[in-house]
């Protein structure tokens, strides 16, 4: 039976037809299959996939080359683990300066998505500590990229959606820390007025900022939350190596169980933990960066029909007016987010063409996927975020329009002028190629 390749929302059809490395290199010097690398399918739509050609498994090339425990340079092939890469420079006092939400991303697929995380107003997106890459191209052209040498498929590549070609390996400069672990603050919040007054000052004052909302609360309680705030700390606050097994759904329930009750009692569940913490504790950074890899398969949750993340950046001028617009929006539709995540971004730009980051503020929203009317409710959502000069994330998407797109980022022409001919997304070939008559 073939292997499946899926994307993380599994709303779009799964990839079966996939190349190891070696095989890909020799169809892209004699072949002419179209190609998309595949790291560890945790993009949420169809970035990841390619239904008409095949896919690069890139899992057995995921080997960590060199690192200088002086400098914090590392080397590594792309389909190594960003958990790998924090193993191995933990014990030097190295930390990636960027994480995403999940410590089981490639750093192909980091530099590929030009991944953001929790410091974004102090570190920039991923891509600002890439130094330099090998880039597998048509043909068996093998090209070293850096912003000085190949310096266009450098900055095509970072944020590019791995639409330039294979990246072989990666040098990204490491953040040295005291501990990968991190103080943690909670400050709650009773609205989101009151989110906006604090966030800046937050940003200014610590390493990484991330807001928690419930979005079930309605009445004199909506737009209450916490505002998770840390710092890393002088100390670890476990052992390295030591951590719990992870949980996990064993199977696929029939039909999602994240109905409203769930959802609200989840929730009130949530934010008491939260509350009770002290002021300032000591947390694992896996509990921090990572809490949802605690579960594995948490997908399945969602049900048979997968699950749909809306993810936008709103303008700094108008996010205190367009945020509880898109908030509003998904209440009225009757469709509750199981984790709904708002963080501030800084002006630190990207060397990418493509980088989703932008200053303002981004709101993430999980939804299950329940047919048209969710569908309806994203096309909403997207519409709020296009009318206030926003942008909408692509490697979190599974059904954007290519207006939306085009608008969310005005340079994606520059990308397909860099594009390699023999790359290829369904993403890309629903919202470009067969748009513009290229496909």
């Amino acid at each position: 039976m073939a292997e499946i390749y899926p994307s993380f929302g599994r709303t779009v059809r799964a990839g079966t037809h996939a190349l190891t490395l070696g095989a890909a290199l020799d169809e892209l010097r004699q072949g002419s299959t179209s190609l998309l690398p595949y790291g560890n399918g945790r993009t949420y739509g169809d970035s990841c996939q390619n239904a008409d050609g095949a896919l690069v498994d890139m899992s057995g090339h995921a080997s960590i080359l060199d690192f200088d425990a002086q400098t914090g340079v590392l080397e590594a092939e792309s389909g190594v683990m960003l958990g790998d890469i924090i193993a191995h420079g933990r014990p030097h006092g190295w930390f990636p300066p960027v994480l995403p939400g999940t410590q089981f991303v490639t750093l192909g697929g980091a530099i590929a998505n030009d991944v953001h995380g929790k410091n974004h107003h102090r570190r920039g997106s991923f891509g600002a500590h890439v130094l330099s890459f090998d880039l597998a191209r048509s043909g068996g052209e093998m090209l070293h990229c850096s912003p000085t040498e190949n310096a266009h498929l450098f900055a095509a590549t970072i944020g590019g959606m791995g639409l330039t070609g294979i990246i072989l390996s990666a040098r990204i400069q490491l953040m040295q820390v005291a501990s990968v672990d991190i103080e943690e603050q909670v400050k709650p919040f009773p609205s989101l007025g009151h989110y906006f007054d604090m966030a800046e000052d937050g940003d200014i004052e610590n390493e990484y900022a991330v807001a928690w909302l419930d979005q079930m609360a309605t009445g004199a309680r909506a737009g209450r939350g916490v505002l998770l705030l840390g710092n890393h700390s002088a100390r670890d606050a476990s052992p390295a190596g030591v951590g719990r097994r992870p949980l996990t759904v064993p199977f696929q329930p029939p039909l999602t169980i994240l109905n409203k009750p769930f959802l609200t009692l989840f929730n009130l569940a949530y934010r008491a933990a939260k509350m009770r913490r002290k002021e300032i504790s000591l947390t694992p950074y896996q509990s921090y960066f990572f809490p949802l890899d605690a579960v594995s398969n948490w997908n399945r949750l969602y049900g048979p029909a997968g699950l749909f993340q809306h993810q936008s950046v709103i303008p700094e001028p108008v996010a205190r007016e367009i945020v509880p617009a898109l908030l509003s929006a998904s209440h009225a539709a009757g469709q509750g987010s199981f984790l709904t995540v708002l963080k501030r971004f800084g002006t630190a730009g990207s060397p990418g063409i493509i980088s989703f980051p932008r200053p303002g503020y981004t709101l993430t929203l999980d939804f299950p996927n329940r047919g048209a009317a969710t569908l309806a409710l994203l096309e909403r959502l997207d519409a709020i975020t296009m009318e206030a000069g926003g942008a909408v994330n692509p490697y979190k998407d599974a059904r954007m329009s290519a207006a939306v797109f085009k608008a969310s980022f005005p340079r994606w022409q520059e990308l397909e002028v860099w594009r390699d001919a023999r790359f290829v997304s369904d993403f890309w070939k629903r919202t470009v190629l067969r748009v513009s008559g290229s496909a």
